[in-house]
């Protein structure tokens, strides 16, 4: 599957559709954030933007990536840098895990 939407974000509906598809949710939150309060998707890598930089061929290069944290910002860091590096496949979930939650998305832990 690759996401067929030009843009290079999506809001938490679309994000979650595009999951079920067979999208990677790469969370962007640190560690204790996760632990708090996880996305609910199988589909789900996690990896620090303080991390980032080191691990980010860790990444499926053939995969559609969409990055989240809590509110949009790290993510939309992450998106920068990886498309600044040549991929195209990568989204930023707008709002993070606010608007994911604002919309009744599935969570893990009980924040």
């Amino acid at each position: 599957m690759t996401l067929s939407l030009p843009l290079l974000h999506l809001d938490p509906r679309a994000a979650l559709q595009a999951i079920r598809e067979g999208a990677w949710l790469v969370d962007v939150r640190e560690g204790h954030e996760v632990t708090r309060l996880g996305y609910g998707v199988e589909r789900l890598l996690l990896m620090p933007l303080s991390d980032f930089e080191r691990r980010h061929t860790e990444l499926p290069a053939d995969a559609d990536l969409i990055l989240a944290c809590a509110a949009g910002g790290r993510s939309q860091q992450a998106m920068n840098y990886l498309r600044h590096l040549g991929h195209r496949r990568v989204r930023n979930l707008t709002g993070g895990m606010a608007a994911w939650l604002a919309h009744g998305l599935p969570v893990r832990g009980g924040g």
